[in-house]
């Protein structure tokens, strides 16, 4: 009996001008894994609490400090609660989420009215900001204030938010006060893939950036 050939993968290709925005949607959030997720919380003028969670989430800068949210409109293109929070009170706290709060986490997911609090119904405790109107949340491993910095308005249906952060707040075995050194084991963060597939960060590997003395070397 002859072994069995494995066959050479060939390229598949998409043009993306082709393609409804819930087919590009797919192949994006399946592609660029994982995504750290941002679970935002925002007030309103009236000083209701909303938290939601978000995957199109990432820190862009350092220098200033810039984390960015891809926000979407409901399908009306009226904005949702944390789009319309930012615009009214110029700032959010993005709470990051550990494997802990996950479940948490989805429910606030949930689609409530503006008048329900959803870290109430979540179980989470809202603790006052330090130098912005919006919470931050006692059980999330780390958590940043941000003030809005920028907003980038995509065609009708989704808006890039960029805040500057203010004021960063940690559990204390997370943050080496002293160094500066995040321990990724403690903050437990939990990430995004396709779908419904979340992943945590427990596997880990280091690679040293080699630099050109090196390279040479080898």
């Amino acid at each position: 009996m002859m072994d069995a050939k494995l066959s050479e993968p060939h390229d598949v290709t998409f043009d993306f001008r082709e393609l409804s925005a819930r087919e590009k949607y797919k192949l994006m959030i399946g592609t660029v894994v994982p995504r750290p997720i941002a679970l935002v919380t925002t007030v309103d003028l009236q000083g209701r609490v909303n938290a939601a969670p978000f995957s199109f989430f990432n820190c862009l800068s350092a220098d200033p400090p810039i984390l960015a949210l891809g926000v979407e409109n409901h399908p009306d293109m009226r904005f949702k609660d944390t789009g319309l929070n930012i615009r009214l009170t110029e700032v959010f706290t993005v709470n990051i989420v550990s494997h802990a709060i996950a479940e948490a986490m989805h429910v606030c997911s949930v689609p409530f009215p503006p008048e329900r609090d959803e870290l109430k119904a979540a179980g989470l405790t809202a603790m006052p900001g330090q130098t912005v109107a919006s919470p931050w949340i006692k059980e999330a491993p780390a958590a940043f204030e941000c003030r809005r910095h920028i907003t980038l308005e995509l065609g009708k249906s989704r808006q890039i938010i960029m805040g500057e952060i203010l004021f960063a707040h940690y559990h204390s075995d997370v943050v080496d006060a002293d160094r500066l050194h995040i321990d990724p084991a403690r903050l437990d963060a939990i990430a995004r893939l396709g779908g419904n597939t979340c992943s945590t960060i427990r596997d880990r590997f280091d690679m040293l950036t080699p630099t050109l003395e090196d390279f040479r070397a080898d």
